[in-house]
């Protein structure tokens, strides 16, 4: 089994990957937790990463041809980040999910979890963010992170908590594949 599990920042993605990683006991690949390993390493922040990226493809580059690598050529895996989906685009029997949730409700998650700045401010990070994002992936690889065709599901977190979308996929995956 491989799922690809995909949204913006404070989406759900990495909780929503873990729960299914543990319950299908999956090996979990979170370029998204790379990229803020990378960026506390350097002791910077992600917007800051988020820059350097911007004037140094290769940051992504190495992030994304790992994804694509990946997802090609191993089995009972979930690969979380915001272009998972795109990068097993040619990949065999792959299912893509996005998670979504409106702006404000996202930048409330990330001050939760950050804990460093008011919400007005974490709100100008995530958008200055996404652009930053949105600009690279248009310029490296033509994608549009706002076309969500790909997607074989697409689940707004704002609707349920984590245990309900958890119950929800399992219904989907376990009809594709059977029950474990």
């Amino acid at each position: 089994m491989r799922i690809t599990l995909s949204g913006l920042p404070g989406s759900g993605t990495t909780t929503i990957a873990r729960l299914l990683a543990e319950y299908y006991e999956l090996e979990l690949i979170s370029s998204g937790e790379i990229f803020r390993k990378i960026a506390k390493e350097k002791g910077i922040s992600l917007a800051e990463f988020g820059a350097v990226a911007e004037k140094d493809p290769s940051i992504d580059l190495a992030i994304d041809n790992n994804q694509r690598a990946v997802i090609h050529s191993q089995e009972n895996l979930i690969l979380e980040s915001r272009l998972a989906g795109h990068m097993a685009k040619a990949a065999p029997n792959v299912l893509k999910i996005w998670i979504k949730a409106p702006l404000p409700v996202r930048a409330k998650r990330i001050l939760r979890r950050e804990k460093s700045v008011s919400f007005g401010e974490e709100l100008e990070r995530t958008i200055k963010r996404e652009k930053s994002e949105a600009l690279r992936y248009m310029s490296y690889y033509n994608i549009d992170i706002n076309d969500l065709s790909i997607y074989d599901i697409i689940i707004d977190s704002e609707k349920w908590n984590q245990y309900q979308i958890l119950d929800i996929l399992r219904v989907a995956i376990d009809s594709l594949v059977g029950p474990e």
